[in-house]
């Protein structure tokens, strides 16, 4: 009888004491909302996440499984501290801030939309607390945070840090910033991007995007092989500066019109550029096997038809970062322009030395060999690429069908009229130009 009471009393113990779920995955999706607005000695950011992406937090629960916002309450700000605020930094006129204090943290229901707006998110860290949510689980539950950070000065030049992306397997971001005047800018991305200009100037936009295109071209492998194989069977500088010309003014065009909007933007159009980049370097391994010496050192015009295809295929790479830029995008896209230029250069730079010692030591009038054996390895890569890439655009087609032969099929082609009018005549004005400065010249 004795033992009894003690088994009853352990059980309703065990029911009366909420227990607290000790074991969390990773999320698979996290959004995460933001605002960051600098305002006289201070800066403070307001940030929204959700708190099944708190992986270490022990979430104390009710008898029925709802969570005890009381007692979680306590649990909060250090939770805020090691999973957000230590993964975002400030930089105020180039010189790190301090560590971002939590001035608030606190649990906000799926359905609460006070970050809309900047205003409404603030006054809603002025609101009382929540005590008590019956049927709230941690899993549809919102962490909202207030952070906040001395600055050295009124004005400062801020720059942002956020590097948020461990929250998820693939975490979104919606970032307002509001500037001095009050005015909102939106920010949308993925993942961590390297650095966020509070007020970008014109040299922010420029030292950024020259480092995106120099990264993109030296991280795309396929650009690089379209470069190689355009200047692999060239033994004149004449010939080999035409035809760097020839692809940097056609990718040039292209990249600036996606900017501006007037590439078509229907869903089939990247997996079709793919294909085509792909499609263009086996040509070029084609030509260079096939083709006599002679015709391979005039080759700009074909260099200026497949430059237009790559200058989609890089203005994909910065359709999401253009936002960065602020209100300087063409700052941004000839800087991007120089840094893919850079990049190619570079890769030219150590590539022609190579190349040229190559054809030394097979000598004796054999120097085609290098040009054969290297264009056979790069098309068996590139005719890989273009099958795979083709069945990309194949199963595209399958799920969505072709565009339909509406008004907005007809304003993207004459957009695209429009796109190869420019085209032709930069082509017509390139060719004028190469034809006067045409002519022999030493090799490379």
């Amino acid at each position: 009888m004795h033992q009894r009471r003690i088994l009853a009393g352990a059980l309703a113990l065990a029911l009366a004491v909420p227990t607290p779920l000790v074991a969390h995955e990773i999320p698979a999706r996290v959004a995460v909302l933001g605002f960051v607005r600098a305002e006289g000695p201070r800066a403070e950011l307001l940030v929204r996440v959700p708190l099944e992406a708190m992986r270490d937090l022990d979430f104390p629960l009710t008898a029925d499984g709802s969570l005890d916002l009381v007692r979680l309450r306590a649990l909060l700000p250090e939770a805020a501290q090691l999973w957000v605020a230590d993964y975002l930094t400030l930089d105020a006129d180039g010189v790190p801030l301090g560590a971002l204090r939590v001035a608030d943290a606190r649990i906000a229901l799926p359905n609460d939309r006070s970050f809309e707006a900047w205003d409404a998110a603030r006054a809603h860290f002025e609101a009382p607390l929540l005590d008590s949510v019956p049927g709230l689980q941690w899993r549809s539950a919102l962490l909202d945070v207030r952070l906040e950070v001395a600055l050295p000065r009124p004005g400062a030049r801020l720059v942002l840090h956020p590097r948020l992306a461990h929250l998820g397997l693939r975490t979104s971001t919606v970032l307002h910033l509001i500037g001095a005047d009050g005015r909102d800018r939106l920010l949308i991305y993925e993942g961590n991007p390297d650095r966020i200009a509070l007020e970008p100037r014109w040299t922010d936009a420029a030292r950024q995007f020259a480092v995106e295109g120099f990264r993109h071209i030296l991280g795309g492998i396929d650009h690089l092989l379209f470069v190689l194989c355009l200047v692999l069977p060239v033994r004149r500088w004449r010939s080999l500066v035409a035809i760097v010309t020839a692809f940097t003014v056609a990718h040039s065009i292209t990249l600036g019109a996606s900017a501006l909007g007037l590439a078509p933007s229907a869903g089939w159009f990247p997996p079709l550029v793919e294909v085509l980049i792909a499609a263009s370097i086996v040509w070029l391994t084609i030509e260079n096997v096939v083709l006599p010496a002679e015709r391979l050192e005039r080759r700009w015009a074909i260099a200026f038809a497949f430059g237009l295809v790559h200058g989609f295929g890089f203005s994909f790479a910065l359709a999401d970062r253009l936002q960065f830029a602020g209100g300087h995008l063409v700052m941004a896209l000839a800087s991007f322009n120089l840094g893919v230029e850079a990049g190619q250069l570079l890769v030219l730079a150590l590539a022609l030395p190579l190349l040229g010692l190559l054809h030394r030591y097979v000598g004796g009038g054999r120097e085609r060999v290098v040009t054969l054996v290297g264009s056979v390895l790069v098309a068996h890569t590139a005719w890989h690429w273009m099958t795979a890439r083709a069945a990309t655009l194949a199963e595209w087609r399958g799920r969505v069908g072709w565009p339909a032969m509406d008004a907005v099929f007809a304003l993207a082609a004459v957009r695209s009229a429009l796109l190869l009018t420019v085209a032709l005549a930069a082509a017509l004005a390139l060719r004028h130009i190469l034809r006067r400065v045409e002519g022999p010249g030493p090799a490379p």
